[in-house]
């Protein structure tokens, strides 16, 4: 018996962490975002971290463009990106563990998927799908990942999405098909090469692995540690790529020029990394905890209408009204989803029961780690709680110590 396992054989002795293992057992996918149906409070915070990410990491791409009018490759922009996000979170990270490195033991695995698939395995299918085909159809694969997510726990968790959730998937596809300008005639938007498609869904792949990854609470990791470990292996992978010949890495010190201004080239380099790289990852994490995969990948979606702001605020590119009415209606999905979310996390409305205990993953993972604090600390066993010893039972015999010599 573990010393924070008492004998349940016993009569009168009760087992708390057998009672919490029990219920966590009977929660087939509460690893997943929210234990519950989100509060008001949590959805909002969840809804602010997932905007600021997906605000974030659209400006990336005004970055971006500036560099490589002077001359650097888009391999040399992610791996500075990466590079510099993961010196500036890995600090963050490993005071957030407070000494525990446990967690990181247990979750290796989930790091190196994390850093090789999510972070640096997209970023170089999609810059490797843009060398065969226009960006607008790249990004269009690429951000079919919130439908891949809801398909996903479909058939790996058996949570059939609702019909609110289907209706915010199509409304979101149409936004975003309005937003790229699929249809709208505009230069370069239907170049198609089945090598680009093949890269753009890697990437694809590298963005649903991103959300699902995101909102995995049972890990025990917190978001600063994800997100420290996910950019260091990014960054040796990237790194490794560029040594090998793979990625090219070619950069300039030429200033680049924004809004009709020049900056100095380390300008937005740094906001590569610390603003649309470290600051994007983190709340990232931070959404995909309080709202689960699903809706905050569908949040997500607004990276693309972010983009087209920002765009027109430093570049001067003025959006078109097609483009105006498609964020309307990604806005509209996200809503559905939404609504669709909460069906999921309250249950049928018929009244059928739902054979689901809720359990605050929270509460489960502080047990979890007094429990091992426990075993590494024998004077921290919690004594056994049994009934009172009634006259005439077994203890009342005298022990061996106590029995005379025959």
């Amino acid at each position: 018996m573990s010393i924070v396992t008492p004998d349940t054989s016993r009569p009168g002795v009760v087992d708390v962490g057998r009672q919490q293992r029990g219920q966590r057992s009977q929660t087939s996918t509460r690893g997943f975002g929210p234990a519950k149906s989100p509060s008001a409070r949590r959805l909002s915070a969840g809804l602010v971290l997932a905007a600021v990410s997906a605000a974030t990491f659209s400006l990336s791409g005004v970055f971006a463009s500036g560099l490589l009018d002077t001359g650097w490759s888009p391999g040399a922009m992610v791996l500075a990106r990466v590079a510099i996000a993961a010196v500036v979170v890995l600090p963050l990270g490993i005071v957030s563990l407070r000494g525990d490195w446990r967690p990181v033991r247990r979750n290796l695995g989930l790091i190196a998927i994390y850093g090789a698939v999510s972070v640096a395995g997209c970023q170089f299918a999609y810059f490797s799908a843009v060398q065969y085909m226009s960006i607008g159809p790249a990004l269009l694969i690429e951000y079919t990942a919130p439908a891949v997510v809801v398909l996903w726990f479909w058939l790996r968790h058996g949570q059939r999405p609702t019909r609110a959730t289907i209706m915010g998937t199509l409304l979101a596809a149409v936004g975003l098909v309005l937003v790229l300008e699929l249809f709208s005639g505009a230069p370069g938007t239907a170049s198609v090469n089945p090598v680009g498609v093949g890269w753009a869904l890697v990437a694809m792949l590298g963005v649903s692995t991103y959300f699902v990854i995101n909102a995995n609470v049972d890990t025990g990791l917190p978001p600063l540690a994800l997100a420290a470990g996910g950019l260091t292996t990014a960054t040796l992978a990237l790194g490794l790529l560029g040594v090998t010949g793979l990625m090219p890495l070619e950069y300039s010190s030429a200033p680049p020029v924004y809004a009709g201004t020049a900056v100095p080239w380390w300008l937005p380099v740094l906001g590569l990394g610390v603003v649309t790289a470290a600051l994007a990852y983190v709340t990232g994490i931070g959404a995909g905890r309080l709202l689960g995969p699903r809706l905050s990948s569908f949040v997500g979606l607004f990276e693309v209408v972010s983009a087209i702001g920002f765009a027109w605020l430093l570049l001067g590119e003025l959006p078109r009204t097609i483009q105006l009415v498609g964020g309307v209606l990604i806005l509209a999905g996200v809503i559905a989803v939404q609504a669709g979310e909460k069906r999921v996390k309250e249950g049928p409305a018929s009244g059928e029961p739902v054979n689901e205990v809720v359990v605050d993953e929270l509460v489960v993972d502080e047990a979890r780690a007094l429990e091992d604090r426990i075993i590494e600390e024998p004077g921290l066993q919690e004594p056994a709680i049994e009934e009172p010893v009634t006259e005439g039972s077994a203890t009342d015999a005298p022990s061996v110590e106590e029995r005379p010599l025959p």
